[in-house]
């Protein structure tokens, strides 16, 4: 339980120090002359955090949902058409993670 915390406190603190990328152009000159990381890279790396970060998510509650629906429609048949509108909520967050992706790649 310990290492999904760790893992959620990295993801965000990831996407912190993305957001921290965004500069002026003259220190964007100097930060591309010393470390060669341009905004242009750092909306790349926000953007492929958003879509990973979606993936994971969305893999996690629909590997939850998904056996708690099967257990469901298994006993009661006429229960599939609510248990398919959780699953269908938890497919939804990897749509929003590629939304974000897409919204911040058009911003390069």
């Amino acid at each position: 339980m310990k290492t999904k915390y760790a893992f959620a406190f990295t993801l965000c603190l990831l996407v912190l120090l993305a957001g921290a990328g965004v500069a002026s152009a003259a220190q964007e000159e100097t930060a591309a002359a010393v470390c060669g990381v341009t905004d242009n890279g750092w909306i790349a790396i926000a953007s492929a955090i958003a879509m990973a970060g979606g993936a994971l998510g969305a893999g996690w509650a629909i590997s939850a949902t998904g056996v708690a629906a099967a257990g469901a429609t298994a006993e009661k048949p006429e229960t599939f058409g609510r248990v398919l509108i959780f699953v269908a909520l938890a497919e939804a967050v990897a749509i929003y993670g590629l939304l974000i992706a897409f919204m911040l790649w058009t911003k390069i």
